[in-house]
């Protein structure tokens, strides 16, 4: 079921007014009324991840009862006496070997949701590249089985209770239906943002109250995450795809444009995916952490990485790189650590040798940054106090922009051939006159003038959680601005284009 559809219209209000009117205030007196409005969370949840296919709910459950198992394990494990009798060296063995026990359950389950996802998402990739390496016949090898929708987002969200468990940073919950909630709460369910056990589940484990101000503010930023999906993301995929899929037969700035315009159609879905889960969240008295943060007004690539797909970047700084060493050993380890976490992002992309290469090339505009220990440089909001950036920030502002736009080039391209080709037709010495038509075209104005106007609303409302936190404007501004928004999607939205992230 898609935001941006009439059945997500319907679904959407029944939902909340079932949540809030009959399992929240008509049995508010009961003993059992969170379990029941917990309850309901995953039948709404699975409806709504149901509705591409139903099979794929077995998965999901499977997931869900296997983590919160491995915590019921741990826990068992972590509740068993130790002979008081023991001293010294026996004791210390046998709490080593308890020890052991909640690491092998925490590994198994690790190795158990890291095999699933690698059998749906990565198996026939590998056996068609050993094929093709050895010249043997894939027939009968392969599985062509279908990708679940958000697999990799829920696997890694189930991962982080596991491990967050063994680490002692959040005790086992024994409430299954507050955890199998925690793992398919449907607005971030497919594609993020990936939460973590120590933020989510706890919201469950509680009483939630309606707040008619985080609904208000939850109801802006659906609103904006609208905006920037169906007007600017949609539009800009029709240009996109048209490019991409005669790569050939453009000019070198044609090719150009595309990149910039799917570097902003990719902004737009995704974020414009994250604001509509967090504000639909709010809705439901459920915060979700922040998942983009301007990325586009960054100043160098960490920067750029530190605002964008936050939960995941975060999610391998906390649960890789760190326990690598992180930032604390030498500089060569710094850089292999720096390089794992950048390969295993892309690869967790999808199983492509493209988002590899991206997943590198992002790596390796880190390490001048690593070498010269300036990754670290910029953690405040730009032109901060100011109105207007610096001529410098402006600069590192475009670079840090076009760095980015070449790795979208990788990452949207279907293979490794493509990306040499589009790249090399991109550095023909044709003339500006394909840029000037190609930007100037009148079914471009519309396009054009609505990523002007996602930028500069982001750059007014940059230090803010979204782009319509308006709430403190004139009351009369603020509604003309609903009402704009509301027209201009309703009028100018695109075709509808399923949200880039789903395939991952």
């Amino acid at each position: 079921m898609l935001f941006n559809s009439i059945q997500f219209a319907l679904f959407f209000p029944i939902v909340f007014l079932l949540y809030w009117f009959v399992f929240d205030r008509f049995i508010s007196k009961s003993k059992w009324q969170l379990w029941l409005q917990n309850a309901f969370v995953v039948v709404a949840s699975y409806v709504f991840y149901g509705w591409w296919d139903w099979r794929f709910l077995l998965l999901i459950a499977f997931t869900s009862f296997c983590s919160w198992g491995s915590g019921m394990l741990m826990q068992r494990v972590e509740n068993q006496q130790i002979d008081p009798n023991l001293t010294g060296g026996c004791k210390s063995l046998e709490i080593n070997k308890l020890q052991r026990r909640k690491k092998l359950i925490t590994t198994a389950n690790i190795v158990l949701n890291l095999l699933i996802l690698a059998v749906f998402k990565y198996y026939d990739f590998f056996v068609t590249e050993f094929a093709q390496l050895f010249h043997i016949s894939t027939d009968g090898l392969l599985l062509k089985v279908i990708l679940p929708v958000g697999i990799s987002f829920y696997t890694f969200q189930a991962l982080s209770y596991s491990i967050d468990v063994y680490r002692g940073k959040i005790e086992p919950t024994k409430d299954i239906v507050a955890f199998f909630a925690f793992i398919s709460f449907f607005p971030q369910l497919v594609a993020g943002p990936i939460e973590r056990a120590t933020n989510l589940l706890p919201q469950f484990l509680k009483k939630r109250e309606f707040n008619y101000d985080t609904a208000v503010d939850g109801m802006r930023q659906i609103l904006w995450g609208l905006f920037k999906k169906i007007v600017v993301a949609d539009n800009c995929a029709v240009y996109v795809d048209q490019v991409f899929s005669t790569y050939t037969e453009q000019t070198g700035s044609t090719l150009l444009l595309a990149a910039i315009f799917f570097t902003f159609q990719i902004y737009g879905d995704f974020s414009g995916y994250s604001d509509i889960a967090i504000g639909t969240a709010k809705l439901f008295g459920i915060k979700l952490m922040r998942n983009f943060n301007v990325p586009y007004f960054s100043r160098d690539i960490a920067e750029f990485w530190r605002r964008w797909h936050i939960s995941l970047t975060t999610w391998f700084r906390d649960y890789v790189y760190i326990p690598l060493g992180g930032s604390r050993v030498s500089k060569t380890k710094v850089i292999r650590n720096t390089f794992i976490i950048f390969l295993l992002s892309g690869f967790w992309h999808g199983a492509n040798w493209t988002f590899i290469a991206w997943g590198a090339y992002h790596a390796i505009l880190f390490l001048p940054l690593i070498l010269t220990g300036k990754n670290r440089k910029y953690t405040n909001q730009v032109a901060e106090g100011r109105f207007l950036p610096t001529l410098k920030e402006t600069g590192q502002m475009l670079l840090t922009f076009f760095l980015a736009v070449f790795g979208w080039i990788i990452f949207r391209a279907p293979g490794m051939p493509t990306v040499l080709h589009y790249l090399q037709g991109m550095c023909q010495l044709d003339t500006l006159r394909a840029s000037y038509r190609f930007f100037t075209l009148p079914e471009m104005w519309p396009t054009n003038l609505f990523i002007v106007v996602m930028l500069v609303v982001e750059w007014l409302q940059r230090r803010e959680a979204h782009g319509l936190s308006i709430e403190n404007y004139n009351i009369v501004l603020r509604w003309a601005f609903y009402c704009v928004i509301v027209l201009i999607i309703v009028f100018e939205g695109g075709q509808s284009v399923p949200f880039v992230y789903f395939q991952f």
